[in-house]
């Protein structure tokens, strides 16, 4: 009688929760095809322009794809990113298991940020936490401004390579820092192994960029076959992801077995080792944590900072507007100091609008919903890739008008303050939730220093060619998990004789 009961029950909850699932339908989206869904949809480059489009032709802030047997789920305003992937993040904060990039390009295991959520995550999350959350970044000030002192010559006399020179320049701080390396001034090695491992993050981490990550059995494919392109290129990029994770560390390592480690992240960590016990899996989290910090770094404060210079390059009454504010509390006999930070307000502007006007990222790294959920009437499946459309919720009309417009305007007040009520661009630009990049202050910190040393020693022009033409840039960027400026041309002129003796004299630290 008893088990009759309980066997009516559990009938009777599994019908009511199959009813009520049926009763939401799925969020709107373009009609698939058999097999293989909507991956003739997804255009291969700047998807999220088409997410943005889909999300007005049906009226609904998230939409509803199928990927060869994969639920998507793509969220393209901020209130939904908030609600689901902020205050549902229990449920929201796993990854999905994109075969090119986490087992055949290498990246699984090494790079925290594609982790399933889980004790790995939590663990290597935890170690990075130690060294970078707010209060522990300020310790790194001294060696991200000598380097920005260091990057201004550069540009002047390499103002055709001023994007490498920023390579250069993040590369020597965060390298500093972490393994306590000093880089050659021009084609370092460690810096070219970075960028290239970067290039290959970008080439495999958006949704949709390889059939093998909806077909994982493709990956078991000889090399030689037709169609197995794909495992000959992630071959090639699997070698560099590993020596960029291994060569740093064994260097340092070794180095502090011969006395001579220089003060680094790395060289702190190794110290805490007990040389009598068995640390494999210990080194094996301070290898992986430590060459993540180098390429979560860069990426960002390289794009971001290519992408200031674009913006002053087309729109110089904002680097004019800078420039009279830093001259007015600052001067011209010194550089900017951190110090001077919270009386420069529209500096600090400059920097939030960049991150909101290009997005060094302009579709979050998917996430992945553990159990079924509901929002605004639509049933959203467990096991679903949740995408958060970053770029669509930075150039929301309601929230930033005008969004194409670069206007460092828009979180000030009228008298030129920072205005808190104004919707940052950190929401979107650093990711959500439980995964929001945990060294998103240490970015800020690097860009911001970076962008007041240059307003306040150098000119941002346009380019002339030998003939006296001005030099349009196309003002167009790559495509790919990460996004930078399409190459263009620049000139950097010092402002005048006080900021040209400042460039070449390197003012000491204070």
């Amino acid at each position: 009688m008893f088990s009759a009961l309980v066997l009516s029950l559990l009938l009777a909850a599994t019908l009511f929760l199959h009813s009520r699932q049926k009763r939401y339908p799925l969020p709107p989206g373009p009609k698939g095809l058999p097999i293989i869904g909507n991956a003739r949809d997804i255009p291969k480059s700047f998807p999220w322009y088409t997410y943005d489009r889909w999300s007005r032709e049906y009226n609904s802030e998230i939409i509803y794809l199928r990927l060869v047997g994969t639920d998507v789920i793509v969220i393209n305003s901020a209130k939904a990113a908030n609600e689901l992937l902020n205050k549902r993040s229990t449920i929201y904060s796993d990854r999905e298991h994109m075969t090119m990039l986490l087992d055949l390009v290498g990246w699984g295991g090494r790079n925290f940020a594609f982790a399933h959520y889980g004790d790995l995550w939590r663990a290597h999350r935890r170690l990075f936490h130690q060294y970078f959350h707010p209060g522990a970044v300020p310790a790194y000030h001294a060696k991200s401004t000598l380097e920005v002192r260091r990057l201004l010559p550069r540009l002047l006399s390499h103002p055709d390579d001023f994007m490498q020179s920023i390579r250069t320049m993040t590369g020597a701080i965060i390298l500093g820092i972490t393994f306590g390396m000093e880089l050659q001034p021009e084609n370092d090695p460690f810096v070219a192994l970075a960028e290239e491992a970067l290039h290959a993050m970008a080439q495999v981490g958006n949704v949709g960029s390889y059939i093998v990550d909806y077909l994982p059995w493709l990956q078991y494919l000889p090399s030689w076959a037709p169609g197995a392109a794909f495992k000959r290129q992630a071959a090639k990029w699997n070698k560099i992801v590993l020596e960029m994770y291994e060569k740093p560390f064994q260097t340092i390592k070794q180095a502090l077995a011969r006395g001579d480690a220089p003060p680094s992240i790395l060289t702190s960590m190794l110290e805490t080792l007990d040389p009598e016990e068995d640390n494999a899996a210990r080194e094996s989290d301070m290898r992986h944590v430590t060459g993540t910090a180098y390429t979560a770094g860069a990426d960002t404060t390289v794009s971001s900072l290519g992408t200031f210079i674009l913006a002053m390059l087309l729109h110089p009454e904002v680097q004019q507007r800078a420039q009279e504010e830093i001259d007015r509390v600052v001067g011209s006999d010194r550089f900017p100091e951190y110090d001077d930070r919270d009386s420069l307000p529209y500096v600090t502007a400059i920097m939030k609008e960049t991150l909101r006007w290009r997005q060094v990222t302009p579709l979050a790294v998917p996430h992945r919903l553990r159990v079924d959920d509901e929002y605004n009437g639509y049933h959203l499946p467990a096991g679903s890739v949740v995408v958060g459309n970053s770029w669509a919720m930075l150039h929301d009309e309601e929230r930033y008008p005008n969004p194409d417009l670069f206007d460092p305007t828009r979180f000030l007040t009228p008298d030129v303050e920072l205005d808190p009520d104004a919707p940052g661009p950190e929401l979107a630009a650093f990711g959500f939730g439980r995964r929001i990049c945990p060294g998103r202050y240490f970015a800020m910190d690097s860009m911001w220093i970076a962008m007041a040393h240059i307003l306040a020693t150098v000119n941002i022009e346009k380019a002339v060619d030998d003939a006296g033409n001005i030099l349009e840039p196309s003002g167009e960027y790559t495509s790919g998990l990460i996004s930078y400026p399409v190459p263009f041309q620049v000139a950097f002129k010092p402002r005048s004789s006080a900021a040209s003796a400042l460039i070449q004299g390197g003012t000491p630290l204070a």
